[in-house]
């Protein structure tokens, strides 16, 4: 579903990302570690478009993507979340992921017609039209439907969290990143973040990439972790095997496993 082939980034003489090979299955889950600068998100911008790479290519279902801005690739069905959050604070949360359909069918980026009334007229759960069932849904899967009508800047952190994966499922994504969802997330809503992760692939087909420092959760969610230090890939292989990988352990000195 998604491939990188000989993935570089180099500032100078410095590579940043250096000759990644990667391949991610439909419906699987690929956790990526390592330490602190080790390349993580720099890969995840390259992936994502963000950043062109200095070699290599990107594939998305066997398509070269490399070239493509980020939001041609958002159309082909790849989708990702950002360590900092990011909502629309002074709109509702229903609002939030409305635009996030509109944005995905290439609609308008109102909320309202002039005159009152939400675009498209009326329907359950307090949206309109075509659109609201979209959005509605996508609050479903994670758990804020009942949540819809408050403000998103007033949400708890993980309740945030939850809400950009509802803008991600919004778009209806094949392929969707991660970076780091835990972060600033407290313990007592790992547990249920954690669930709402889980059910992402399912019988959906869709593939997740997921950079996360919380090594519990990966080893709970990840099919395969890939392991990366100074921007190259270390080991790419089933949580057990990697975790008992002597060159893995080294690299992590001074680090948590």
């Amino acid at each position: 579903m998604l491939a990188t082939r000989g993935l570089t980034w180099r500032i100078g003489e410095v590579a940043i990302v250096d000759s990644v090979y990667l391949d991610l299955a439909p419906g699987e889950f690929l956790g990526v570690i390592g330490p602190n600068g080790a390349g993580k998100t720099s890969l995840f911008n390259l992936i994502t478009g963000l950043r062109r790479p200095t070699e290599g290519r990107i594939l998305l279902d066997g398509e070269d993507v490399t070239a493509l801005p980020p939001h041609r690739r958002a159309r082909l069905g790849l989708g990702r979340t950002f360590q900092a959050s990011s909502v629309f604070g002074s709109l509702t949360v229903r609002e939030n992921v409305r635009l996030a359909v509109q944005a995905y069918r290439g609609g308008s980026m109102k909320l309202w017609r002039r005159g009152g009334g939400e675009e498209g007229g009326g329907g359950g759960g307090g949206g309109g039209g075509g659109v609201p069932p979209a959005a509605d849904a996508a609050l479903d899967r994670v758990g804020l439907h009942h949540r819809g009508a408050a403000l998103a800047g007033t949400l708890a952190h993980g309740e945030k969290r939850k809400l950009e994966i509802a803008l991600l499922l919004a778009g209806e994504p094949r392929v969707m990143l991660l970076d780091e969802p835990m972060a600033g997330v407290s313990a007592e809503d790992v547990p249920e973040l954690v669930a709402v992760i889980k059910s992402l692939t399912g019988d959906s087909g869709r593939a997740v990439l997921m950079v996360e420092h919380h090594m519990d959760v990966i080893l709970e969610l990840a099919d395969r972790i890939a392991v990366m230090h100074h921007g190259a890939l270390l080991a790419c292989d089933t949580p057990d095997t990697v975790m008992a990988n002597a060159t893995v352990q080294e690299a992590y000195l001074g680090e948590s496993l």
